[in-house]
């Protein structure tokens, strides 16, 4: 998948124009690339143009209109677009309780490499989790990590010749596997891969 350039992007003045109804394709988008598992985690799979709204947004809140702050923005949010081997997806812990969220984190120490892709009946595909920085301490993990997942060939075939795709997460303070997904989000996770 092609990474973003400052050509791709709107002007503040334009972005300003068709922001609303610009903010409603991505919403709908979205919302086939959004996977629960169970309860508490949900993977957010990002590809080009959940990218370029981050960027688009980040540009509009900050007032960045000067190239180097432009290209320091693309810097840091393209290596978030899937490569066309890899699925790209920011992980999230939520809990509405924020106590009841700080005892979970306290509990899920290395969740993140927990997570995993199931495609038929290929070997499960781990993450590399939180190249950008480490996101955990010995006392907790972090509500977000930033998750790749790397498909070999034959898996990503799989895939693309519509072999069911399930996620779970087997981490012993939190196991849970998601269904199969549905045609829609299989569909538009697959053309993500080459």
């Amino acid at each position: 998948m092609e990474k973003l350039t400052r050509e791709d992007l709107y002007s503040l003045e334009k972005y300003a124009e068709i922001r609303l109804e610009f903010r409603a394709r991505v919403i709908d988008h979205k919302k086939n690339r959004n996977v629960p598992i169970g309860p508490h985690a949900t993977l957010y799979f990002e590809d080009r143009l959940t990218i370029q709204y981050q960027i688009q947004e980040m540009l509009r809140i900050e007032r960045i209109f000067e190239p180097d702050g432009i290209k320091e923005e693309l810097d840091v949010y393209n290596p978030l677009i899937p490569d066309g081997s890899n699925w790209k997806a920011t992980f999230m812990i939520e809990y509405e309780d924020p106590a009841e969220c700080k005892l979970a984190l306290a509990e899920m120490i290395g969740i993140e490499r927990s997570v995993q892709i199931m495609v038929g009946g290929y070997d499960p595909i781990f993450p590399i989790a939180n190249e950008d920085l480490e996101r955990e301490t010995e006392e907790k993990t972090s509500s977000v990590h930033f998750l790749r997942f790397e498909f070999p060939r034959e898996t990503a075939n799989a895939a693309k010749e519509g072999a069911a795709i399930s996620v779970a997460i087997d981490h012993p303070a939190y196991r849970y596997q998601s269904d199969v997904l549905p045609e829609s989000t299989r569909a538009s996770l697959v053309a993500d891969l080459d």
